[in-house]
């Protein structure tokens, strides 16, 4: 893990972001930016998840505690990103997901495990549906400048599967 948990660079990759712009609106590809807002598989989700992580944690394991904490903020680094994509792109970046019926994000999306094992199991496969969706997002994407960032926010996902597989190893 991390010998340095105040130290922001290993909690993601150490490349700049792509500037947040757009070649215009576009009502399918904001859709699927709000998906990455509010979704089931969706930012929201993530920091929600790693902050209900670093409390549960916290008492007994205080560097995995710190670990989910600064993964969050990177998190809603993600999610702020989108959601300004989600704006440019012509959609009102609420904390929702759908084209014509839209449903709200809701805890209830996320798993709460309480023993480290699942709880890290946990968060290993939601980095990897991130990486799945963003993937399949970048393939049909045919605006260059959000397919760079989607692009950039999977490497910031791939190095927190290797930080959850170094806890699990830990553990």
């Amino acid at each position: 893990m991390n010998n340095n948990p105040n130290s922001q660079c290993n909690y993601k990759v150490n490349a700049p972001y792509p500037p947040i712009c757009v070649n215009g609106q576009n009502a399918v590809y904001a859709s699927e930016m709000l998906s990455n807002v509010g979704g089931v598989v969706s930012e929201m989700s993530d920091v929600s998840r790693y902050f209900y992580n670093a409390v549960v944690t916290g008492q007994e394991y205080n560097s995995i505690a710190e670990c989910f904490h600064h993964i969050s903020i990177v998190e809603m680094h993600h999610l702020n990103i989108f959601a300004e994509l989600a704006l440019l792109l012509g959609a009102d970046p609420r904390l929702w997901s759908g084209r014509t019926h839209k449903h709200w994000w809701t805890p209830a999306y996320n798993q709460y495990p309480r023993e480290m094992r699942p709880l890290i199991s946990c968060s290993i496969k939601a980095e990897q549906e991130a990486i799945y969706k963003y993937s399949k997002q970048a393939d049909s994407i045919r605006d260059r400048n959000i397919v760079a960032i989607l692009e950039r926010i999977i490497l910031d996902e791939e190095r927190h599967i290797q930080i959850f597989n170094e806890m699990y190893q830990h553990i």
